[in-house]
């Protein structure tokens, strides 16, 4: 029988389980890859309650990554003209702990910096938070959440008073209206969208509305897409809210008993007649109308969302506009029925449950608040006051403190800024300011790796034993099932090793990472993500669970008091002080930067159903590579031909504040006046093909997210007579 190790994939926030075995099997032929290299093998797991067994190809060849072009020892330069030369851990770690210290005793804790990923386990995160936060005193720890959930968690705060997606995946089997807006589920979190769809097709009935600028694979599946202008979604949100109470599809029941704040809300959406809106939105009234019968024809609704609202400006406001519509239709706390935010990376959640962001403390605390920073201090054994009460820096803010000169240690771990982060040249040149950066990673070289003075090899996934949280807020244990490579070791062991060389030692004295997980659960006892009934043994005896999970549910016998994890608020209480949910009032401000005469076209960007992220992992992949080759730009027949261009021209763009080159994708699949370039690729794997070269940093007020998704740029034709010109005069130059 074959020795099957269940783990989880480590790529979307869809949490699928896998199962994974040795190369060698008896009796079979060693799995190797197209160059003779053994590789482990790979299936879905089919008794993982979110996945069932389902995986996509990122999932499929998850494993022909593991070996290559990895970081295996700790590499250390002076300066970043320098080669790196390998150095013993010992040497690391000294040089790392002094340079904390210098920087604390000089300049203060605030000018220390670490900005981490929804990469790490809960443990990685959780020893973070306790080392920046707790033990040295700074809030200055960021992850690349803000670049990606930050929206969805303060509009769940604000609406409901608590962070926690209220839905979970069977609902995707339960609804009668899925309204998808800002997510092109099929390729950015394709099992999700495989449930949905089998559903869809067997129950005609059932309504699918996508809104989305592009036609994407998602889109090709519903029975209404709406391809809205880039910066309408709260004009369409609120169009929708208009006619629906002037058809009176409204629970005022609900909403007399368990909202607050409608009247404000009401005033707003007076104002958005379905003339005005659809003129804003760039879609027909009939449309508009036929989106707002669905909804207030269905028993169930169930919406989704993800980049496409989160990535904005409004960020905050969308996704409270998304909310008000279930509240105004009663829309939550039963089956198939609710808001539903889809997590980008594989423990965003976990990230979020064990407070890793700069605001943020574990077990859904907020830093600001007085009685949550006394209740970490006395689980971590500090003294009062110990945890500082002011937000540390946004991971932005950390690259602005870089540009003035307060920041004056930078540690990175597990993410890729120098592709991921806005306006990229203003990154990068801050990057090359740090005095000091640490690099954590399992690969090298990264894009990020050439701005770092301290290279540190991390374990990865299969490597290392921790806990993920998905999106339906289901936990798995992800267990190792390798040695890691050389002297490459775990994020939380590299953590704590510094913390107790900095003088924390019985802050730090864990011998694994299920005691790092029995602490951090300690600190959701009675918390709205109570996890306290969740440990590494109980869930390799009984398989993934959801939470709330606390120590009290299993043997509770009272089936009144019993909690149901599947969905939150199905007692239609909230966590906010009066237990009523919280409509909010916005009208719509548009773009951060709309086009103009100058700028004419809007340029959106995203995932393609292959890569993941900055292809650090995928782009070693042979067949992922095949199936997308290389970067493009998407532009519609009608903007193409008044430019000249044609199928495959290379086309430059620019932006106010960089510029980047693409050959051309003629189609009709994106509106007109909109283009859209794939997110993945940075310097190691094309030139001039950022698409973060053309971003702006402008971001949502309340969850300091940067408007990733639009940015104004202008198209200019590139002719092979002129690539040629250019290149003669280069050459010339050489």
């Amino acid at each position: 029988m074959t020795e099957f190790t269940k783990t989880l994939c480590p790529y979307c926030g869809v949490g699928c389980g896998l199962e994974v075995s040795p190369p060698a099997q008896q009796g079979k032929a060693t799995n190797r890859d197209s160059q003779g290299n053994p590789i482990w093998r790979v299936r879905g797991d089919k008794s993982h309650p979110s996945s069932q067994g389902m995986l996509c190809v990122k999932g499929a060849t998850i494993a022909e990554s593991l070996d290559k072009n990895r970081l295996h020892y700790p590499m250390v330069r002076d300066s970043l003209n320098q080669e790196f030369r390998r150095v013993s851990w010992d040497e690391a770690f000294d040089l790392i702990t002094k340079r904390i210290q210098t920087v604390r005793f000089t300049q203060g804790a605030e000018a220390l910096c670490m900005y981490g990923s929804g990469q790490f386990q809960t443990e990685d995160y959780y020893i973070a938070q306790k080392l920046m936060k707790g033990c040295l005193g700074t809030n200055n720890f960021d992850a690349n959440s803000r670049l990606c959930m930050s929206s969805a968690v303060a509009g769940y705060i604000q609406s409901f008073g608590a962070d926690g997606p209220p839905c979970c995946y069977e609902d995707l089997e339960l609804t009668d209206c899925a309204f998808l807006i800002g997510t092109n589920t099929a390729e950015c979190h394709p099992i999700v969208f495989n449930r949905l769809e089998k559903y869809h097709k067997k129950n005609r009935k059932v309504k699918m509305i996508v809104v989305d600028p592009r036609r994407t694979p998602t889109a090709e599946a519903a029975d209404l897409h709406l391809a809205i202008r880039p910066g309408t979604d709260i004009d369409l949100l609120n169009g929708i809210a208009h006619l629906l109470m002037r058809w009176n599809y409204i629970n005022t029941m609900f909403m007399d008993d368990c909202t607050s704040n409608f009247p404000a809300y009401a005033e707003v959406i007076r104002h958005y007649p379905p003339e005005i809106v659809a003129h804003q939105c760039g879609i027909s009234i009939e449309d508009l109308e036929t989106a707002a019968r669905y909804w207030g024809q269905s028993e169930r609704v169930l919406s989704l969302w993800s980049m496409g609202v989160n990535q904005s400006s409004e960020g905050t406001a969308k996704v409270r506009t998304i909310i008000n519509l279930h509240l105004m239709t009663g829309q939550i706390g039963k089956p198939g029925a609710g808001p539903f935010s889809l997590t980008g990376q594989p423990n965003a959640m976990g990230g979020r449950e064990a407070g890793g962001l700069s605001h943020l403390l574990p077990g859904y605390r907020a830093l600001k608040n007085p009685q949550h920073r006394a209740e970490v201090e006395e689980c971590w054994g500090l003294k009062p006051g110990q945890i500082s009460s002011i937000p540390g820096r946004s991971v932005w803010d950390m690259i602005t403190g870089l540009e003035n000169g307060a920041v004056e240690l930078l540690w990175i771990a597990a993410t890729n800024p120098a592709v991921s982060m806005p306006d990229l040249e203003r990154t990068k040149k801050a990057l090359l300011r740090s005095p000091f950066t640490i690099y954590q990673d399992a690969y090298y070289p990264t894009e990020t790796s050439a701005y770092a003075h301290v290279l540190l090899p991390a374990a990865q996934w299969g490597e290392k034993t921790g806990v993920m949280t998905n999106s339906e807020r289901v936990v798995t244990l992800c267990q190792a099932f390798r040695q890691p490579p050389r002297e490459a070791k775990a994020d939380w062991e590299i953590f704590a090793e510094v913390g107790r060389r900095l003088g924390f030692e019985k802050e730090f004295a864990f011998a694994n990472s299920a005691e790092v997980y029995a602490e951090f659960v300690k600190l959701t006892k009675t918390r709205p993500c109570d996890m306290t009934g969740i440990s590494h043994a109980q869930l390799q005896a009984e398989g993934a669970t959801q939470w709330p999970h606390p120590e009290e549910s299993p043997n509770c016998t009272d089936a009144i008091n019993r909690v149901s994890p599947k969905r939150l608020y199905t007692n239609l209480r909230f966590h906010t002080p009066d237990g009523r949910a919280r409509f909010g009032a916005y009208y719509s401000k548009g773009l951060a930067e709309p086009p103009d005469p100058d700028y004419p076209f809007v340029l959106t960007n995203g995932r393609l159903y292959g890569h993941w992220h900055t292809q650090t992992r995928t782009g070693r992949i042979e067949k992922i590579c095949k199936m997308h080759p290389e970067p493009f730009i998407e532009i519609h027949p009608r903007d193409a031909a008044k430019l000249g261009i044609v199928d495959n021209m290379s086309v430059e763009v620019r932006s106010r504040r960089g510029k980047a080159k693409f050959p051309a994708k003629v189609t009709k699949a994106i509106a007109p006046g909109t283009v859209f370039v794939p997110m993945h690729w940075g310097s190691l794997w094309a030139d001039n093909a950022e698409a973060n070269a053309l971003t702006h940093p402008e971001s949502c007020p309340d969850s300091l997210q940067p408007e990733l998704k639009a940015c104004a740029v202008q198209l200019t034709p590139i002719s092979v007579e002129v690539t040629i010109k250019d290149y003669q005069l280069q050459s010339s130059q050489w």
